[in-house]
């Protein structure tokens, strides 16, 4: 009997008091225990919607909602990467039908261009070169071992008049830049041919390791860098200078995968 009326003192307590302290005589919750918990049994969560205990399923935790939310059951996914290998950590693609022209008073004055076309150069020191400007877009790098691709495609033309001379034609280039530094450049020549408004598609692929962590802006701007034997013709890079194509064909395209070394890992639940 001794025993038994503590028990039942307690039990009465409990039932009566709104929050219930263990090791603690100001609980901040229902349930408030100080100290280390052992579960020897289930945990479930309640489901509002048909009042139901639900116990999860194997292998998920207990991911809080937020302030005054109970919480949910969620799995959580762990990508397994290997030691010292490359895993594709983002890519994204964009797109410009805008692109750029140039007159023939337009032509760089770039003189020297094995000086000046140097990796690394400042977009600064590209005398008339000018951004396709819907694919200048920022990308992001999170580890300090990197391997950043860049595939870029246009098309280029001039309204070059029918049956015209070979000989007549447009020297132009195109470079790829990250930060306002060059990473790749291509030069070209578009030459007329029998047919007027001549054009050809234009491809590029560069690449450049290691980028610093961090968030870069990546952009590509052309030039006219020389023409041959042509009067008031105009060059379109990115756009139709001519009603044969329209600016549905010769819209620019620039795809950017950026490889890495995993150094942060960051858990996916669903």
């Amino acid at each position: 009997m001794k025993k038994i009326l503590p028990i039942l003192f307690m039990t009465i307590g409990l039932s009566l008091s709104a929050q219930i302290g263990i090791k603690t005589e100001s609980p901040k919750a229902k349930l408030d225990v100080n100290g280390d918990t052992n579960l020897r049994g289930k945990i479930a969560v309640l489901n509002t919607t048909d009042n139901s205990l639900f116990e999860g399923n194997n292998s998920q935790v207990l991911v809080s909602q937020g302030d005054g939310k109970p919480p949910v059951w969620k799995a959580l996914r762990i990508p397994e990467y290997e030691a010292n290998q490359y895993y594709l950590i983002f890519n994204n693609s964009f797109s410009d039908n805008t692109g750029v022209k140039f007159t023939a008073a337009e032509e760089s004055t770039i003189t020297s261009r094995a000086a000046t076309f140097t990796k690394g150069t400042a977009y600064s020191n590209f005398s008339r070169f000018k951004k396709i400007t819907a694919l200048s877009q920022p990308i992001n790098v999170y580890s300090t071992q990197s391997k950043t691709y860049f595939q870029f495609e246009t098309v280029v033309q001039a309204n070059f008049p029918g049956a015209g001379n070979t000989d007549t034609s447009i020297d132009y280039a195109c470079g790829i830049f990250v930060d306002d530094k060059l990473v790749n450049l291509r030069q070209r020549n578009l030459k007329a041919s029998t047919s007027d408004n001549t054009f050809i598609t234009h491809n590029q692929i560069g690449i450049i390791e290691n980028l610093s962590k961090g968030q870069h802006t990546v952009s590509v701007a052309c030039s006219r860098l020389k023409s041959y034997n042509t009067d008031n013709i105009t060059l379109g890079i990115g756009i139709n200078v001519a009603t044969n194509i329209d600016s549905f064909i010769t819209q620019s395209s620039l795809k950017v995968d950026v490889y890495e070394v995993p150094e942060v890992f960051n858990t996916i639940t669903n």
